[in-house]
């Protein structure tokens, strides 16, 4: 459990606000003025929608929606988990989060015949209050969309990409005895990358259909765009993020084989 925490806080210190604090203390502990301006323009240029826009982009490949018709026939859809926030009151109550995108394709997928399975990893947070992971909640609406009960699979529960992989993969063995281990994986746009290095590292076949883009393709230039904005400063960190997990997960393979 502490690393889990270790590797949520850690890279914080990388992350533009982050190194902003650290160089304006610098600079205010150090009397130098110019390690504030810096750490001050570091701040304005990763809240520039311009710079997030394209931090977000780089972090999503540059890849585009997938049409369902150029999708191929797979044993299973998995969709990682994400998508539920709980509403302030009843705790019973709960919201969709903006990254619905991923159940609304997974379900799509199913009904298009793509896979045989639904499978919805059973993501989990050690500071949830609810017992039940968002795979099981997720779940319970695939069947409301009418896939049959045999046909939605739920992981246990995982805390990060890399046990979710594994655990998809367990279930597939369990599962199908014919050793097809082809996946058509939905994540978001930006997890992609990640995402599809470790479910190809626990020996699936994996088909990307990314979701949940960040960039409106049809916004054009404006003035606003070199003005901070909270949004483009959430981008860049977000695209941060994620190639540091990438990073680190790669940089553990290597040094793992050798």
């Amino acid at each position: 459990m502490g690393m889990f925490y270790l590797h949520k806080i850690l890279p914080m210190v990388f992350l533009p606000i982050g190194l902003t604090t650290i160089l304006v203390c610098a600079g205010l502990l150090l009397r130098r003025r110019i390690l504030c301006y810096v750490g001050i323009g570091l701040l304005w240029l990763s809240s520039m929608p311009l710079i997030g826009d394209a931090a977000i982009r780089a972090a999503e490949g540059w890849r585009v929606r997938v049409p369902l018709h150029e999708v191929p026939l797979s044993q299973a859809i998995v969709v990682l988990s994400n998508g539920f926030i709980s509403a302030p009151g009843d705790a019973s109550v709960v919201e969709w989060s903006d990254d619905v995108d991923r159940f609304e394709a997974g379900v799509a997928l199913y009904h298009t015949g793509k896979g045989s399975m639904l499978i919805l990893t059973g993501g989990w947070l050690p500071w949830s209050k609810e017992a039940r992971s968002i795979g099981e909640l997720l779940a319970e609406h695939a069947m409301e969309r009418g896939i049959p009960r045999d046909r939605v699979a739920v992981t246990g529960k995982a805390m990060n990409t890399a046990a979710e992989a594994q655990a998809v993969a367990a279930l597939m063995d369990q599962q199908d005895e014919s050793q097809d281990r082809r996946v058509i994986l939905v994540t978001s746009a930006f997890h992609m990358r990640r995402a599809q290095w470790l479910f190809e590292r626990a020996g699936l076949a994996v088909f990307p259909f990314p979701v949940d883009f960040q960039v409106d393709e049809n916004r054009g230039f404006t003035v606003l765009d070199l003005l901070p904005s909270a949004e483009a400063l959430s981008n860049t960190e977000t695209a941060l993020r994620e190639l540091y997990g990438y990073l680190y997960y790669v940089v553990r393979a290597l040094v793992g084989a050798s």
